[in-house]
């Protein structure tokens, strides 16, 4: 049994020949005060129209409307392409059919036919609603999957960024160990000049001493000269504060290199935080190649040819993660020593970056596929395939595209294209 014949009220329809005073007090009866409208059907029982109570309201509260128009037949009034769907029809169907026809606000219900002919009415609302119930208890398994697919990928992109995380912080700790390194030594050498000084001026302060006690003898005085001298010895006073000066400034030197390698790890590292901001894509260069220096200075040399660009709405952070996977992907592909060039452009829809590298290039088969989740050509565990596929969607939330040719033996070449359309202006 169709479910559309539960909706088929038996509502008495109106002939076409019906005075429109007639239909209007029969919508004042018991029998049609739950319908919007009712069914104009034809002597053979055919529905050709539909009338309801908000056009009956418009044309008798106009002056003398009932008078000047109540002895007119209904099919002057009538629509006359009614709601009609078929008893047969699924509830999908009807439910479609309806939503596309009706117009707002809700005047109308509609006419449910078999083969052609009058059968009852039914009302929108009911079938709405059980077109709503009927959905909301088939998407429940639909909706369960989605969800666990959902925390799927986000634990998988999680884990992506934590990887990416955990590659910078490595980096970045091998950076720092280098001036670090001599930092430290250069304290142990500015420990070991000022316990010399230390030990003069205590030579001098116990001259001071002798020279201002009343009974010292010039035995006295020789002792705290001669200690002087002591204190002096192998001490090149020429010599010693143009060394402490090289010291400090060698301290200094090493202490900002700390400090900028841990500022640029603070600022690129902000992988969850969706924050936007006018950015210049050159400085997300510079954060990068920051970051990704330890990973490329031993085989890679970077050629950089960055034009001024506008500054454009983006969340940094993100476009640092993609520049990051792809100076990272770049080095790996370089197997002996090689370069890698970086070009950025633009023009007045959008700015561009070019990543090109002198790497192994990728296999034609392979390039269809390379943002394509989990798919990688590394050996397995050096790989989880999800880096140039979080890229491609980090880009493509931005509403741009990223792009990449590549020939085997000589290179590849990854161009993104980021809309400039919110540019921003900033203050110089």
């Amino acid at each position: 049994m169709s479910m559309l014949r539960s909706f088929a009220h038996s509502v008495r329809p109106f002939l076409e020949t019906d005075r429109l005073s007639t239909v209007a007090d029969a919508f004042l009866h018991t029998d049609y005060q739950d319908y919007l409208s009712v069914a104009v059907v034809n002597q053979n029982n055919q529905p050709v129209g539909m009338i309801s109570r908000h056009q009956l309201t418009d044309i008798f509260l106009k002056k003398f409307g009932r008078d000047l128009f109540g002895n007119r037949p209904v099919s002057d009034f009538m629509r006359q392409e009614p709601l009609a769907v078929d008893v047969n029809s699924s509830l999908l169907e009807a439910s479609s059919y309806i939503t596309a026809q009706m117009i707002f606000p809700l005047s109308e219900d509609f006419v449910i036919t078999q083969e052609g002919r009058y059968l009852g009415m039914g009302a929108v609302l009911h079938l709405l609603s059980a077109m709503e119930k009927q959905i909301s208890q088939n998407n429940q398994e639909l909706n369960k999957a989605y969800t666990q697919l959902s925390s799927s990928q986000a634990q998988l992109v999680q884990s992506e960024k934590m990887a990416a995380l955990g590659q910078m912080v490595a980096g970045v700790a091998h950076e720092i160990n280098t001036p670090l390194g001599y930092v430290n030594n250069n304290i142990e050498m500015l420990s070991e000049f000022f316990a010399q000084l230390n030990t003069v001026l205590q030579a001098h302060q116990q001259l001071a001493d002798t020279l201002l006690a009343p009974h010292a003898t010039e035995i006295d005085i020789a002792e705290s000269l001669a200690a002087i001298d002591d204190a002096k010895a192998g001490m090149a006073l020429a010599d010693f504060f143009t060394d402490l000066d090289n010291l400090f400034n060698d301290t200094f030197y090493g202490v900002e290199q700390i400090s900028e390698l841990v500022m640029g790890l603070k600022d690129f590292s902000r992988l969850d935080q969706a924050v936007t901001d006018n950015v210049s894509l050159n400085d997300c260069i510079e954060s990068a190649l920051l970051i990704a220096r330890n990973t490329l200075k031993y085989k890679v040399e970077v050629l950089k040819r960055l034009e001024d660009l506008p500054y454009i709405r983006c969340t940094a952070s993100q476009i640092n993660q993609v520049l990051l996977n792809l100076f990272t992907n770049a080095a790996q592909a370089i197997e002996d020593k090689g370069y890698l060039l970086i070009k950025t452009w633009t023009d007045e829809q959008q700015v561009y970056v070019s990543v090109q590298d002198t790497g192994k290039g990728i296999a034609p088969q392979h390039l269809a596929k390379i943002f394509d989740p989990f798919f990688t050509t590394k050996p397995v565990g050096q790989g989880t395939g999800l880096g140039l596929s979080i890229s491609y969607k980090i880009i493509q939330q931005h509403g741009g595209t990223i792009r990449v040719v590549s020939q085997v033996g000589k290179g590849t070449r990854f161009v993104i294209a980021l809309p400039r359309h919110a540019v921003l202006a900033v203050a110089a």
